[in-house]
């Protein structure tokens, strides 16, 4: 059944209809984030169910946001991209996610803990200038989780291609990093630096990589925004 809707004639009540609705502006983060297939979408939204990710992308494309190419070069694949009102909300979004690091105050926000979410993020906003020119492997070990759940490698290439590997991929690793999924979530979201968190993390390999961790890590692209609260 179609869900009710506000009934005024206001522009910001029509636009909440489309936009408020339960993980809509978190598919539209990641949408404006560069993901475009299904199982992208989901690796940036993990606990959002395929059946709900699958009708919110139809909302979307309903409502002019979204549409739907096929992949020509793969049988029953699509892309999801944004139409011209869909670029349209990247100000909406920011927006949102400056008020959010600013105003929302800190351990509430760290009582979300997801290592799959942390490490996708990590993945596409690492920067792989400070690297080496050659392959880089870097291994994650949060040993508070569930074993499934522990091991976390992102692999750089030289062409500055970033791969999020969660089984062993083969490769030689070139630094370990062990600490707990609350400090290296504080380091993304800009509460505190590597330099802060040494006493919480331990590491072993490169020291050039130690060293100059804290200009490749991916961090959050609201990171830069202090908080207002404490």
């Amino acid at each position: 059944m179609p869900q009710p809707g506000y009934k005024q004639f206001c522009p910001v009540a029509m636009a909440a209809e489309i936009l408020c609705t339960r993980w809509t502006m978190v598919l539209l983060r990641e949408l404006l984030a560069g993901s475009s297939r299904f199982n992208d979408l989901r690796r940036g939204v993990p606990k959002m169910s395929p059946t709900l990710l699958a009708q919110r992308l139809r909302d979307l494309e309903q409502a002019g946001v979204v549409s739907k190419n096929p992949v020509k070069t793969q049988k029953n694949v699509f892309e999801y991209k944004l139409t011209d009102a869909g670029e349209d909300l990247r100000p909406l979004v920011i927006a949102m996610g400056t008020w959010g690091q600013r105003w929302v105050e800190s351990q509430q926000s760290l009582r979300n803990l997801d290592p799959s979410l942390l490490m996708w993020d990590m993945r596409r906003n690492l920067n792989p200038s400070p690297l080496p020119n050659q392959r880089v492997v870097v291994q994650f070990l949060y040993g508070e989780l569930p074993k499934s759940k522990q091991d976390w490698w992102l692999v750089v290439e030289p062409d500055g291609e970033v791969d999020l590997c969660w089984s062993e991929p083969g490769f030689e690793v070139d630094l370990y990093i062990s600490t707990d999924l609350k400090t290296m979530t504080a380091i993304w979201m800009g509460l505190q630096t590597v330099q802060d968190s040494r006493d919480s993390i331990k590491f072993s390999g490169s020291k050039n990589l130690q060293g100059s961790m804290q200009t490749w890590l991916g961090l959050s692209p609201f990171a830069v925004e202090k908080k207002r609260v404490s």
